[in-house]
């Protein structure tokens, strides 16, 4: 990808399908204590810095933005999480119990093989549409599928390496240059 803004990824706080092992996609759930705890770690990480601040219109992440970025930010639909079609709110054990053919393409391809699902190539399209309207520096708050599609493009790893990315709840991710970093807060022992 050419030249990119430097970029502060977010994923939002843990709810309580995330602790359920419960697929959302576009459905919602609230944020646990402990996501809470992971959005005040993220806001104290990038108070300081520079950049529009942006967030997936979900109410997940709108939850998060609200912690992480006191002083407002836009929503952005662009932002969204990766549309799961039929397996919106369904439990992640009970989908690989029932079709397990979904997953033997390993890593995270059976997001193509979804029925009614949005598939990567039409995120990755979207993603590529989103960085490209970036005019300078932006700290995102949004899902953790959308945002490894962020990372795949700006650092070149690919939709098939999208596993790869460090992307974790209360961490934020750092992209300046190309170049991954992630920046944790003190009190984030897990």
């Amino acid at each position: 990808m050419s030249a990119c803004p430097d970029l502060w990824l977010m994923r939002h706080g843990e709810t309580r399908w995330n602790a359920e092992g419960r697929l959302q996609g576009a459905h919602d759930s609230p944020l646990t204590a402990r996501g809470l705890r992971q959005a005040a770690w993220q806001a104290a990480l990038v108070a300081d810095l520079p950049g529009l601040r942006l967030a997936s219109p979900q109410g997940r992440a709108v939850a998060t933005a609200r912690i992480v970025f006191p002083g407002g930010f836009t929503r952005d639909p662009a932002l969204r999480e990766i549309g799961l079609g039929d397996a919106a709110g369904r439990l992640m054990a009970d989908l690989a119990r029932e079709r397990p053919a979904l997953f033997r393409a390993g890593d995270l391809g059976w997001y193509d093989a979804l029925p009614g699902g949005e598939g990567l190539a039409a995120l990755e399209a979207r993603m590529a549409a989103f960085m490209a309207r970036l005019t300078g520096p932006a700290l995102i708050v949004s899902h953790g599928i959308t945002l490894r599609m962020i990372w795949a493009l700006v650092t070149g790893a690919g939709r098939g390496r999208l596993h790869d990315a460090p992307l974790d709840q209360g961490r934020v991710l750092a992209l300046r240059g190309g170049v991954a970093q992630v920046m944790r807060h003190p009190e984030d022992r897990g």
